[in-house]
């Protein structure tokens, strides 16, 4: 730990963008002692009503706040106090806190605490990511209950006075749900993911956070100055004044690109000298179409439509998906949607859908495989993008594809579900687009084949990049291996595009290294059409590609497919970036 007064950073998970500094508000649990003490036989019915009474305050407490944040935010955002409420009504749970107060003749707080934690326990030790997060479910409203048990209120973050950083161990649903946007300035907590609770709520309410920090609730004091960095994972504990005033320079340079780039909203992403790219956003939920519009997007260029499996207990039905892509396609039309199909596995888990624990879960059992092995599951989904397609703005994307039969499998099913909806009198596109996303390296190798099956290729550089390079991107002691510039990348990159053009269809990129401003001229210049990336970006991407001329795109593309290293390739595409618009390197920090 550093001394007292002296600058600390740490590193975490940045989840939802944005630059701050402010005061920490130390967020720890509600201390609730547990005291155990006898009953006698008499006293056991009376201590059962008291855990009923308990239940039913707690089930209108969850459902207020469900209602409250649906109103501020959307149905589903709401939707993840559906696991906290099933927990309430669990009867399973319930019947086994009443079985050990009539056995054991003691107090209902001591069982339910015990219960809970076993619970609890159990879930935070499962494989399956979603299910541990699950076990946050379980304290927090294990804990609510013995609030209430208590007769004690819960606190909660919007009873905050002044605008603070909010630093905690985690945060569940119940803290997040009552946070004030104007007095929270942003979130730090020692656990969570991209998908866990805090995520989806910072993004919802586009609040900084950084997540799985590990210790940070340990290491920030309460009142420290704190400065959160979203969009690097990065936290500042009581920064110098050089780092501040750095910091300082950054937030001026954002506001005066930022104060532009607004002019640029219905502007086309077009070079100088005429070279046009499709710039479209990346969104998981339909509620994200409002910050794709605001930022001028050209349409969705990945849906990612796992996440409406995500964001709920339950299997989403046909109609259900169908009514989430029909919205996001009227809302964009004329400019179409690109739905990639269901691409659980690997990091994303449902806890409505079985998945095998997985030594390597990345390599395994995962997107379009999974589909295939889950016809009915993946026709369900397949009729339901049929169904938003009558719009005849919407596209269809394949992920994970590593060969050329799995493109034929999942086509012939396509068509079974059009056969299906044709008999039935359904509407939809009959000449739908289909396309497949090359993040593996055997099907950036076998483009050529692949291309004759399908529209358009969108490359998730992501994955093609840890699987190229043998780099597990979230792992800390390899990220310096993980190269978005590494020539082997280059080279899969151009290989895809040629064979793209020769097959007469168009290449997109949808992963994050769309997304960095300053590779952007280097995409332009290997040919890319269309760069997906999320809203927040889309201003700074495409000021600069309309900074440049596409034959300095091709001459830095040129040159980089000659640099032996990827150090060497990213300084040239910096210089050129820096050279054209000074101003988006400042902003960037």
């Amino acid at each position: 730990m550093a001394e007292m007064g002296s600058e600390l950073e740490l590193r975490g998970v940045g989840v939802s963008s944005g630059v701050v500094i402010g005061p920490a508000f130390l967020l720890t649990p509600a201390d609730v002692r547990i005291v155990e003490r006898s009953l006698t036989p008499e006293e056991v019915p009376r201590e059962i009503v008291r855990l009923e009474e308990a239940l039913i305050t707690t089930r209108g407490q969850l459902r207020e706040i469900q209602r409250r944040v649906e109103r501020a935010l959307d149905r589903h955002s709401a939707s993840i106090f559906d696991a906290h409420l099933l927990v309430v009504d669990d009867r399973a749970f319930i019947e086994e806190v009443i079985r050990g107060v009539q056995s054991r003749h003691i107090n209902v707080e001591a069982v339910l605490h015990e219960v809970a934690r076993r619970y609890a326990d159990t879930l935070a030790q499962m494989d399956d990511e979603y299910l541990r997060e699950r076990a946050a479910d379980v304290r927090d409203v294990a804990r609510r209950i013995l609030m209430n048990l208590a007769g004690h209120p819960m606190s909660d973050l919007g009873s905050l006075t002044e605008p603070r950083v909010i630093v905690a161990p985690d945060l569940s649903p119940s803290d997040t749900a009552t946070m004030s946007r104007e007095r929270v300035l942003a979130l730090i907590t020692d656990l969570g993911s991209p998908t866990s609770h805090t995520a989806i709520m910072a993004r919802a309410f586009e609040i900084p956070a950084v997540v799985g920090l590990r210790d940070a609730s340990q290491r920030i004091s309460n009142g420290d100055l704190v400065l959160v960095d979203g969009q690097a994972g990065r936290v500042i504990v009581r920064p110098s004044s050089a780092t501040r005033e750095r910091y300082k320079r950054i937030a001026r340079a954002r506001e005066c690109v930022r104060d532009r780039l607004q002019t640029l909203r219905d502007l086309p992403a077009r070079t100088r000298d005429g070279y046009e790219v499709v710039l479209s956003a990346n969104i998981e939920l339909p509620r994200d179409v409002d910050a794709a519009l605001r930022h001028g997007a050209r349409g969705i260029g990945l849906f990612r439509s796992e996440f409406l499996y995500l964001a709920q207990p339950t299997l989403p039905d046909e109609f259900e998906q169908a009514q989430a892509y029909e919205e996001v396609a009227r809302r964009v039309a004329p400019a179409p949607v690109i739905i990639r199909t269901l691409d659980l596995g690997g990091d994303k888990f449902a806890s409505s859908v079985q998945m095998p624990n997985e030594v390597n879960p990345y390599l395994g059992w995962r997107a379009i495989r999974f589909c295939l092995a889950q016809p009915e599951l993946f026709r369900t989904q397949l009729r339901a993008i049929l169904r938003a397609s009558a719009a005849r703005n919407v596209k269809i994307m394949y992920p994970m594809i590593s060969n050329v039969e799995e493109v034929n499998q999942a086509n012939a099913l396509l068509e079974r579900a059009k056969q299906e909806l044709a008999a039935d009198g359904v509407e939809f596109d009959p000449q739908i687009e289909v396309g497949i996303m090359i993040e593996v390296p055997s099907a950036a190798l076998v483009a050529s084949q692949l291309a004759t099956r399908v529209r358009f290729f969108s490359i998730g550089t992501n994955d093609l990049i840890q699987y190229t390079l043998a780099v597990d991107r979230v792992n800390a002691q390899v990220t310096y291996l993980y190269e978005p510039t590494h020539p082997a990348i280059l080279r899969l990159l151009r290989q895809t595009i040629e064979a793209a053009r020769r097959a007469g269809i168009w290449t997109g990129v949808c992963g994050e290294m769309g997304g960095q401003a300053v590779l952007a001229p280097l995409l332009v210049g290997l040919g890319i059409d269309e760069l997906s990336v999320s809203p927040a970006v889309i201003p700074l991407v495409k000021e600069v590609i309309r900074s440049m001329t596409y034959s300095e795109c091709e001459a830095l593309a040129a040159r980089a497919l000659e640099l032996e290293r990827g150090t060497e390739v990213l300084a040239a595409c910096r210089a050129l970036t820096e050279q054209r618009c000074p101003e988006i390197v400042e902003y960037l920090g």
